[in-house]
């Protein structure tokens, strides 16, 4: 038994690393993938980690005004951001962190990285910073909503909301068609691109004042603390794919610690987040960035539809 609890606790260190690792890699893909479509030079899938470590390397810069809140933030947001990968199942369900796995914590380490990020864009005082902080709190008090409605739909369907247990209940059931899960996957899936700041809502590829969100809020950082902030949104980014290819589709997913079945859930995660890359990469290029202002009708709209997914759980599979 002490064998096998050294054991797992070792599976959720290696799971972890292993995410905060890879985080990089698929913004890489996405990037070159990005790049191949729209006929430009692609960068190398490793250059994500040749721009963190430029960015380490760097001299720290900061503002004469710069209080402990804007020191400190980078350090709060990364470390919140590794607490939810290490609650989010990888490539296997038996980890000791399982019992936390839970996504309404996860919803709070969200929460955490974004007060403390809108806090430090307010910190320094310029206009972009507020202008960031104000536009992604707007945004989160509209997305949070509609995440948490499509995670009550996989409660329903559950009954808990563990990730872990969820995404077991899914696997023994197979192939099962259901419509509240299209409802909660489409909603969820709009969560994620306002949340990550990906097109339509914000253009990561940009630093136009009129559209920025999440970068004008880390505009005064520059070395090591932006390096750590970028890193944060690269996982929080791969949080979500793991989150969409594991509970929609979790086939592949190691249910015991033997090396075969490890094998398998490594291979079957990055084959779900190559074919998710694309898909957010065929969106990305197909889809113009809207207005701010018609941000709340997209996020509404990702709430009506994990609504929907709800009250379809409960007429059509719990009522029978």
């Amino acid at each position: 038994m002490p064998n096998d609890t050294v054991l797992a606790w070792l599976l959720a260190v290696v799971q972890t690393l292993l995410f905060i690792g890879a985080a990089p890699l698929l913004a890489g893909w996405i990037k070159r993938v990005k790049c191949h479509m729209q006929n430009r030079a692609a960068p190398s899938l490793i250059q994500p980690y040749r721009d963190l470590a430029k960015l380490f390397r760097k001299e720290l810069v900061l503002a004469e005004n710069a209080s402990w809140l804007f020191r400190a933030t980078p350090y709060i947001v990364f470390a919140a951001l590794v607490l939810a990968a290490a609650t989010v199942p990888l490539i296997a369900l038996s980890s000791p962190t399982a019992a936390i796995a839970d996504v309404i914590v996860l919803v709070g380490f969200f929460a955490l990285a974004r007060f403390f990020l809108a806090l430090a864009g307010l910190d320094i005082g310029t206009a972009f910073g507020g202008m960031g902080s104000s536009r992604e709190m707007t945004i989160a008090s509209l997305s949070e909503p509609a995440m948490l409605m499509a995670v009550f739909t996989l409660a329903l369907t559950a009954h808990t909301t563990n990730l872990s247990e969820a995404i077991e209940h899914n696997l023994a059931a197979g192939l099962v068609l259901r419509p509240s899960f299209l409802f909660a996957l489409l909603g969820l899936t709009m969560v994620a691109i306002a949340e990550c700041g990906r097109i339509p809502i914000d253009n990561p590829a940009t630093h136009l004042e009129l559209t920025m969100v999440h970068e004008a809020m880390v505009l005064e950082y520059a070395g090591r603390n932006l390096a750590l902030l970028e890193w944060a949104g690269q996982i929080k980014l791969m949080i979500y794919g793991v989150l969409i290819a594991n509970i929609f589709w979790p086939w592949g997913i190691a249910e015991t610690l033997d090396a075969a079945a490890l094998g398998v859930g490594v291979v079957a995660i990055a084959a779900k987040l190559t074919g998710l890359g694309i898909l957010l990469v065929v969106w990305e290029t197909v889809i113009a960035k809207m207005r701010l202002f018609r941000v709340p009708q997209f996020l509404g709209f990702a709430f009506l539809l994990a609504l929907l997914g709800m009250l379809t759980q409960v007429i059509l599979e719990t009522g029978t």
